[in-house]
């Protein structure tokens, strides 16, 4: 298990290393607010859904590795693909965030001290907007007890829209926000994280 975690961090660290300068030089891709992140510990990222790119790009602007809540239907293009997203920490979760098994197995992963990142819209924009949220991040972040980063992509909508096969060369920007600490209604979070990504995104349009 122990060589299992090193080959794995040593492939996610080589990917990430490859990537960087790749994304920096064609896509002018920026993180901003990375020191919001905790240098340890559990942490639920939530993030608005540009386009396929979204995973990497805000693995890409962290030191730690993520581990990335996945709709369960990407499991099953191919084998290859499917060994591929695991190997960069995917799991899946049923469409709507209901799936009981994929929201434990978010918590055991945070509360192992790993960074889970869910898009919580449910699906890529249409057309460039942040969409109302699902439920489940609430119940995810109760039972872990995690702090909650807001994260904002921009840039990505207008590089790899869902309308088209192959994305194109635009600049790409990352906000992560102050993490906020939740004990009350699960409504109420989808609202406040909803209005906080909203603030993100607004100077970046």
């Amino acid at each position: 298990m122990i060589l299992k975690e090193v080959l794995r961090a040593l492939w996610y660290g080589l990917l990430r290393i490859a990537a960087q300068p790749l994304f920096c030089a064609l896509l002018r891709y920026r993180a901003y607010g990375r020191e919001n992140i905790p240098r340890s510990g559990g942490v639920l990222i939530v993030s608005n859904h540009q386009s396929y790119m979204d995973p990497l790009l805000i693995g890409l602007g962290l030191p730690r590795q993520i581990h990335i809540m996945a709709r369960k239907s990407l499991f099953y293009k191919s084998i290859l693909f499917r060994w591929f997203i695991e190997s960069l920490n995917a799991f899946p979760l049923k469409g709507g965030g209901t799936d009981g098994g994929g929201l434990k197995e978010a918590v055991k992963r945070l509360v192992s001290g790993n960074i889970v990142l869910i898009f919580p819209e449910g699906t890529r924009t249409w057309d460039g907007s942040i969409g109302e949220l699902h439920p489940g991040v609430g119940l995810i972040a109760q039972r872990s007890g995690v702090p909650i980063v807001p994260v904002v992509i921009q840039g990505a909508y207008e590089a790899w829209p869902r309308s088209r096969k192959l994305f194109r060369l635009r600049p790409i920007k990352v906000v992560f926000g102050s993490p906020i600490y939740w004990n009350g209604p699960e409504r109420e979070l989808s609202q406040r994280l909803r209005q906080e990504m909203l603030d993100l995104q607004a100077p970046l349009r």
